[in-house]
């Protein structure tokens, strides 16, 4: 990554990432999502104690659609944001774009069973195959500490119209020193009982550590705040939830 570390403070952090974390990224990370892909929903449930449904009708809360816009789901996983979407609004045209071929497969078929068509590309998410100015709304939910955000970013900027919306949504890093560290602990504790409980493979048992590691070098909500500005976007609003463990944002590119 080539960035002016004197005028962009984010740099520093994302190199550092990128440096930690490249091989499991360019490496593991797929074969782990290949592992989870078919039972990928009920492990969020029981990591998130039940919470996750809740997380993502808050972030699906805040998206303003319009029928007939042109909507692209990043990292879209399981389709699960994209189903949410169309319940919302029947009228939008939803795209998908994720690495994993195993997690959109099972996505497919959960869009089907919704009677939804959700138009699926496989690809690294850090160059999107899309022309400039072709969305009206990107959305990015719970895949951002497994990215080298900055590039994931200027590409969603490239393919988002002029005053089109981007929405973010991840764990966090809590700002709250005391809530970072109760956080972690039950991280650190969850991720093992989950990944015995399911059985993974062995990526998905050799990326424990990973897991919290990546939240500990990503950013907080505040800190998110201030990449989207960094990065052109305007207006840019956010909505914490349990005191920034998880975090969502609207930010609009700049026309």
């Amino acid at each position: 990554m080539k960035c002016n570390e004197e005028l962009d403070k984010f740099c520093g952090r994302e190199i550092a990432r990128a440096k930690a974390f490249e091989n499991i990224w360019s490496n593991e990370i797929n074969e782990v999502f290949a592992d989870v892909a078919f039972y990928y929903d009920r492990v969020n449930r029981a990591a998130s104690l039940g919470m996750i449904d809740w997380f993502r009708k808050s972030f699906v809360s805040t998206i303003e659609l319009q029928p007939q816009q042109r909507v692209l789901d990043v990292c879209a996983g399981t389709n699960a944001v994209g189903i949410a979407l169309l319940k919302k609004q029947p009228g939008v045209q939803v795209f998908a774009v994720d690495r994993s071929l195993e997690m959109q497969s099972v996505g497919q078929e959960q869009a089907k069973a919704h009677g939804f068509n959700i138009d699926s590309t496989i690809t690294d998410v850090h160059t999107l195959p899309f022309p400039d100015n072709h969305f009206d709304v990107v959305t990015l939910q719970f895949a951002s500490r497994h990215l080298r955000l900055i590039e994931v970013i200027k590409e969603v900027k490239r393919v988002l119209k002029p005053g089109g919306h981007f929405y973010h949504s991840d764990m966090l890093r809590p700002g709250n020193k005391i809530v970072e560290k109760a956080y972690f602990a039950y991280l650190t504790a969850c991720v093992s009982v989950v990944a015995w409980l399911f059985k993974s493979n062995h990526y998905s048992l050799g990326c424990k550590k990973y897991f919290v590691d990546a939240l500990k070098m990503f950013y907080s909500p505040e800190e998110m705040t201030q990449l989207l500005f960094d990065q052109g976007f305007t207006s840019v609003s956010s909505k914490s939830l349990l005191g920034g463990v998880v975090g969502s944002h609207k930010a609009v590119s700049a026309a």
